[in-house]
């Protein structure tokens, strides 16, 4: 697929999801590079909604490593556990916080962070092998709709991309 990203911005969420997630699956068929394929989904995910930090942290021993992403700078290591991110990872389970000020433990990579999203990232044997962390700058943006799409796209991630 050519590098030539199909964004309808006056469509709704889900519309716009379902024409971004078909473009993310062609735009990484064929390649094998990991790192490659995550700053394109990155990249892609940044574009079309325009969230304040999207990227991913990958498994590496009781950390979580700063990856592939499109945003300010970011939180290098995160361990098992602490933050949004360790919480997903320790949890096995997505974690959607509308206030990131309310979350116990939150790691503030910006202050400029309002909200965010993690998904886990699965292997083909159920371990987290990531995280997909998406942070918004503005209240009420990020909900589950988002959850349950970008859920959807770990899933790929995990059973193609990271297999």
């Amino acid at each position: 697929m050519s590098e030539k990203l199909i964004i309808e911005s006056h469509k709704n969420k889900i519309e716009q999801y379902e024409l971004l997630l078909p473009q993310i699956v062609a735009l990484t068929a064929g390649e094998t590079d990991l790192i490659a394929n995550l700053s394109n989904i990155s990249a892609a995910l940044h574009q079309t909604f325009g969230w304040f930090w999207v990227g991913f942290y990958l498994v590496k021993n009781d950390n979580l490593v700063l990856g592939p992403f499109q945003g300010t700078i970011a939180c290098t290591r995160i361990p098992f556990g602490k933050g949004v991110c360790g919480a997903a990872w320790e949890l096995k389970q997505s974690i959607l916080v509308p206030e990131v000020d309310k979350f116990p433990g939150h790691i503030a990579c910006s202050s400029l962070t309002v909200s965010e999203i993690v998904i886990p990232v699965f292997n083909v044997q159920s371990e987290v092998v990531a995280t997909l962390d998406i942070d918004s700058d503005k209240f009420g943006v990020l909900d589950e709709i988002d959850v349950i799409h970008l859920e959807r796209l770990a899933k790929h991630i995990g059973q193609v991309i990271m297999k």
